[in-house]
């Protein structure tokens, strides 16, 4: 006894491609947001954005992600980037700190010159 009912399979293709296309936006979604936040693009970082494997992303998308991660390799990363605008702001704080020290120590010049005068006067006066 054999049958010659053929199985419809339309449907689970469909809804195949369907979930394929929209990991794909997901990367694709991904990408475009760790580029515009400028931060590393690797496979863990666009797996985890993309809620996908990284199994998917070497199989599907390995060429698109490798290419990108060689261009960023000469990018300094953000820790780098805040670590020298720290450093930077330090300086700038530095050299403010400096030139307020040097202010005030003016100002204790000047007071400390009235303040002689002030006792030179009291002195001549006897008091």
């Amino acid at each position: 006894m054999t049958s010659d009912h053929k199985r419809n399979t339309e449907g689970l293709a469909k809804a195949r491609e369907k979930k394929s296309e929209k990991c794909q936006e997901r990367v694709d979604k991904a990408i475009q947001q760790l580029l515009k936040e400028k931060e590393k693009i690797n496979f863990n970082s666009v797996a985890e954005r993309a809620n996908v494997s990284k199994k998917y992303l070497y199989d599907n998308h390995y060429d698109r992600i490798d290419t990108l991660r060689k261009q960023q390799e000469g990018l300094p990363s953000l820790k780098q980037v805040k670590r020298e605008m720290t450093d930077a702001s330090k300086d700038v704080l530095i050299a403010a700190k400096n030139k307020r020290i040097k202010e005030l120590e003016k100002e204790v010049q000047r007071l400390k010159g009235i303040l002689a005068r002030r006792y030179g006067e009291d002195y001549d006066k006897g008091i």
